[in-house]
């Protein structure tokens, strides 16, 4: 967490966070701030007025723009401040109090801490549980594991008493009122394919051409993907960039390398570089303490080897911004549920169709998925919630037959389910009957419930990538397909315009024809990482089962951390065992791990203004 803001709004902080630099301007809140470079945060004031708007992070909107949207909010209007392009956290106080807001897709997240002086906010969670003295909610991380389809957090925190704003909300501290939360507002739509795939292609543009027009040297990754090709394209258009491609002994002669090469001879303005990767996944496991400090768990502990060759070659040339293509593949896919929506709303021959479609694409028979489709159809989300929950308060099952379809399902265990023990099982349980308590009972979206969960766990892995970038390479990484108004363009598009059966990624293609070479949009081919990951637990075996071994989760009796080790053990062995789960669990693990001994209120100090006063008493 070498990047965050923090805030107070109330009558006087007591404390305030160690190595932080405070924020003026904003009248009546407390701010401070770490990591952020020049220019990265900025105070719009309205001559007069108290009116102010503060934006922290990636913010690329014009000083009208800015204007505009603090006019608006004066008026109690919210969607022009929800609108202003980037990725950042928005701060702004008017006449009937303070609004603290942070994007769509949780890049830049807001938490919150209620005392009895006033409320305490941040977009790091773990800031306010240092200055609360709480400690990590096991069982939440638990589900975050091994939990599909259930918003585990809601308006929660990783950390106890820590509350959560969701994606795309508003903390509302109304004067003397007590705070209050909107969550996000739905954009407006719905539209047709084409008219979404003109907003796509004009809001990506835009937030690929701002941040190249105010970086100095610019960078990406090319990993020769749909994704990271279309963000390089764009990008070349605005001002040269670096591009890089990662490759391994495994990758080398892969479909990605061979894209990458070929998109990097169409564009004339990208110089490329092919950078090969010396460490393998898991390296550094020894030494837990030693790995980047996020606020959540992150995958990219398990590959912090294998991104260094590829961000240093960034860094070296001096690149001042490095954008990357996550996210383009929640703009691009579809949550298969969406043929849940087709038959819920009397599509049947359509939706028996598509179904056939998915159990080619995921080679199995059609009558489980057919079977799956008319279960989650015929029971509402919150009835699905429920029968979940019954089903984890039983023992655990025998594995009978395979089944198929299960990612029809509304919600459901993950693989690494099979390592719960009967009070892990018990735990979820309780867990997933509270969040029925809360679920809607009718009108909810299947594909969007499974796609907002997406976006949102992109944007958790997005937001502690670039804590890591930062404090490891010494750069700056953006991703412009979870910019909020990228965001917004996609959600416009009704799940089922964008897919096609048999076409990857159409609407890519319907949005970017003629700005992208036609040969990148009709790739059908994605590289698997299996064999890459693989070796990687093959070398760094011993170091990840002593992590296993000492599992906090197993420690708690909430997983059996014996059947995590055996499961680690056959996959070595080279049994067909999932890999991500075990990737999740040491990534949880070295999480937790850290946490040990850096969290602690000693990260607080008490704030000049308490000790004022009680040298006055």
């Amino acid at each position: 967490m070498e990047r965050f803001v923090v805030g107070f709004i109330g009558t006087r902080p007591g404390a305030q966070p160690l190595s932080v630099r405070e924020i003026c301007g904003v009248p009546g809140v407390w701010l401070w701030e770490a990591g952020h470079n020049p220019g990265e945060i900025e105070v719009t004031g309205a001559p007069g007025r108290i009116d102010t708007l503060l934006t922290a992070g990636s913010c690329l909107a014009t000083a009208t723009e800015r204007r505009r949207a603090l006019q608006a909010a004066a008026r109690g209007e919210l969607g022009p401040l929800r609108r202003l392009p980037g990725s950042h956290l928005i701060v702004v106080r008017t006449e009937s109090g303070a609004l603290v807001v942070g994007d769509r897709a949780g890049v830049v997240p807001v938490y919150w801490l209620p005392t009895s002086d006033g409320v305490w906010w941040s977009t790091a969670a773990a800031v306010l549980a240092a200055r609360a003295g709480t400690e990590v909610e096991l069982p939440l991380l638990l589900g975050e594991m091994m939990l599909s389809g259930v918003d585990v957090l809601a308006d929660r925190s990783l950390f106890r008493s820590v509350r959560r704003v969701p994606p795309g909300g508003v903390l509302r501290v109304p004067g003397e009122a007590a705070p209050v939360v909107k969550t996000a507002s739905e954009p407006p739509g719905p539209v047709s394919a084409r008219e979404g795939a003109l907003e796509l292609c004009t809001a990506l543009f835009e937030a690929v051409a701002r941040w190249g027009q105010r970086a100095q040297r610019l960078s990406a990754d090319l990993s020769g993907g749909v994704d990271s090709g279309i963000v390089c394209c764009l990008a070349a258009t605005v001002r040269p960039l670096l591009a890089v491609t990662y490759t391994d002994t495994h990758l080398i002669d892969d479909d990605d390398s061979h894209y990458a090469r070929r998109l990097a001879d169409a564009v004339p303005s990208l110089t490329h570089r092919i950078v090969s990767g010396q460490g393998v996944y898991f390296d550094g496991l020894e030494d837990p303490a030693a790995l980047p400090l996020t606020d959540s768990p992150t995958l990219t502990v398990g590959a912090l080897t294998v991104k260094d060759p590829q961000m240093r070659a960034a860094a070296e040339v001096g690149s001042t911004m490095h954008l990357t293509g996550r996210g383009g593949d929640n703009a691009f896919c579809v949550a298969p549920t969406y043929v849940v929506d087709m038959l819920r709303a009397g599509r049947c021959a359509q939706a028996l169709r598509q179904a056939v479609d998915l159990a080619r694409q995921q080679r199995t028979a059609v009558w489980p998925v057919w079977r799956q489709l008319a279960q989650t159809a015929a029971i509402s989300y919150r009835a699905a919630l429920r029968q979940l929950a019954s089903r984890l308060a039983r023992p655990a099952a025998t594995p009978q037959n395979p089944r198929g379809g299960e990612n029809l399902a509304w919600c459901t265990t993950t693989p690494a389910a099979r390592w719960l023990t009967h009070d892990g099982r018990a735990v979820l349980s309780h867990l997933v009957a509270n969040r029925a308590a809360s679920a809607p009972s009718s009108g909810v979206s299947a594909a969007a419930l499974h796609e907002r969960l997406a976006v949102e766990a992109m944007g958790a892995a997005q937001n502690a990538f670039q804590d890591i970038a930062r404090a490891r390479w010494g750069l700056a990484v953006h991703a412009p397909f979870l910019d909020n108004t990228v965001v917004d363009a996609w959600r416009l598009i009704p799940s089922a315009q964008r897919t096609a059966p048999g076409v990857y990624k159409p609407l890519a293609r319907a949005a970017f024809t003629g700005l992208v070479p036609d040969f990148l949009l009709r790739r059908h081919s994605k590289t698997d990482f299996i064999d890459s990951v693989t070796t990687g637990l093959i070398h760094n075996a011993r170091p990840a089962e002593a992590i296993l071994r000492s599992s906090r989760l197993a420690a708690a009796g909430l997983i059996d951390g014996l059947a995590a080790v055996a499961d680690l053990r056959a996959a070595v062995a080279g049994a067909p065992v999932p890999l991500a789960p075990l990737h999740h669990l040491l990534a949880v693990e070295t999480w937790l791990a850290h946490y040990d001994t850096a969290l602690s209120p000693a990260a607080w100090s008490p704030h000049p203004a308490a000790t004022d006063t009680e040298g006055t008493a």
